[in-house]
C-alpha cells in the first residue's frame, strides 16, 4: 500500500487527517506532519523521515502538502531526490483530494498513479455558491510576445532604461519559502527571484530546491555574489524586475559595496545559531550581524523589518540595541 504523508503549516495536517477518518475510516500508513511556529525546516524533515520509516512499504510514498514552495513542500522535495521514479508530491491539499487518495490506493499500487488521479478531484472540489459567482472557464490565451529577444542578447544591448529594478531585497536565512513565494511575490510582482549566495551557488541540491519552489510565472535563479554585481551593471537586464534574497546581512553588504543599487533591505528571518541571541521570534543576531547592520545603516540603507507584507514594521535601531545589550 502507498504510504501517505500529509504535511502542512500549523495543525491543518492533523485536522484534515481526522476529517478523512470521519468520512473514510481510519487509514494505515498515513502520517500527519505539522510545522509549528516554534519549529524550522529541519524539524519538518525529521518528522517526515520518521513517518516514512514507520510505513510498511517505503518504496511508494505520496506527499500531500498545503502550499507549493512552502517549507513542507521544500522538505518533501529534498527527501524525494533519488526517489523520483517512485515517490510523488501533490500541493494544494484539500479534503476531496485526500478522500480520493484513500479510495485510489485500494486499486492503485503506485504513488505516481495516485498523484495523477487526485489532481482532478482536488481542483473539482473548489466550487462557489451562488453559482453565478463561478468564473467562466478561461479560454487559452494567445502566446504573448517575449519581453526580451529570444536567444543570447548581444553584449552592450540596452533593454528598458538599462538598470535592473529591485522590487524587494530581503535577508532571510530560509531564502525562498512559502511566505516569500506567496505573500511577498504577490505584493511586489517580480518576474525574477534571484538568490544571491556563494554558498548556495555551490550546493546543487539547494539550487534545485529553490528553482523548483518558484511560484507560477516567476523564474528563480541562484547566483554567486560577484555574478550579481556583474548583472547589476549589465544594461541587458534593464527590463528585469527582480526580488533579491540574501541568506545573511554580510552577503547583502558585499553586494551593495560591489555596486548593487539597493536602497532598502527587508529583514525577514535569521536563524538562531551558537553565538547569537534571539531578539524576536524570528530574528537572532550575533556580534558580526550587529556590526554589519550598522555598516549598512552608515551607507544609507534603510530597513523594513517584517516577515510578511501584512505585518507591522519593527524598529531596526531597537533590535540592534537589544542585541548589543544581550551580547555584551
Amino acid at each position: 500500500m502507498v504510504g501517505i504523508i500529509l504535511a502542512t503549516h500549523g495543525g491543518f495536517a492533523t485536522g484534515i487527517m481526522q476529517s478523512g477518518s470521519m468520512i473514510f475510516g481510519d487509514q494505515p500508513d498515513v502520517a500527519a506532519v505539522t510545522l509549528q511556529p516554534s519549529e524550522g525546516p529541519d524539524d519538518v524533515r525529521k518528522k517526515m523521515e520518521e513517518a516514512i520509516a514507520s510505513f510498511s512499504n517505503q518504496d511508494e510514498v505520496l506527499f500531500l502538502v498545503d502550499l507549493w514552495g512552502g517549507t513542507p513542500f521544500n522538505q518533501a522535495n529534498g527527501l524525494i531526490s533519488g526517489h523520483e521514479d517512485k515517490w510523488a508530491i501533490v500541493a494544494g491539499l484539500n479534503l476531496p483530494m485526500l478522500i480520493d487518495a484513500y479510495a485510489s490506493r485500494m486499486s492503485m499500487e503506485t504513488a505516481h498513479e495516485i498523484a495523477k488521479q487526485i489532481i482532478g478531484s482536488g481542483k473539482d472540489g473548489v466550487k462557489v455558491y451562488p453559482e453565478s459567482l463561478q468564473p467562466e472557464e478561461a479560454q487559452p490565451a494567445a502566446a504573448a510576445a517575449p519581453v526580451v529577444p529570444q536567444g543570447a542578447i548581444p553584449e552592450g544591448t540596452v533593454l528598458g532604461d538599462g538598470h535592473i529594478k529591485y522590487v524587494l531585497a530581503r535577508i532571510d536565512s530560509r531564502l525562498l519559502h512559502g511566505q516569500v513565494a506567496t505573500g511577498w511575490t504577490k505584493a511586489t510582482q517580480p518576474d525574477r527571484i534571484i538568490v544571491v549566495s556563494d554558498a548556495v551557488a555551490r550546493d546543487d541540491l539547494r539550487k534545485k530546491l529553490i528553482i523548483e519552489a518558484a511560484p507560477p510565472g516567476v523564474k528563480a535563479h541562484v547566483v554567486p555574489i560577484d555574478k550579481m554585481i556583474a548583472v547589476a551593471k549589465d544594461p541587458r537586464f534593464g527590463a528585469t524586475k527582480a526580488m533579491l534574497l540574501f541568506e545573511t546581512p554580510q552577503d547583502a553588504l558585499r553586494a551593495i559595496e560591489g555596486g548593487v543599487d539597493i536602497k532598502e533591505l527587508n529583514v525577514g528571518s535569521m536563524a538562531h545559531t551558537t553565538g547569537k541571541v534571539a531578539v524576536s521570534k524570528v530574528l537572532s543576531l550575533g556580534k558580526e550581524d550587529v556590526k554589519t547592520f550598522e555598516d549598512l545603516k552608515a551607507k544609507g540603507i534603510t530597513f523594513d523589518v517584517r516577515k510578511v507584507p501584512s505585518d507591522s514594521k519593527d524598529n531596526m535601531d531597537n533590535i540592534i540595541a537589544k542585541a548589543k545589550a544581550e551580547l555584551a
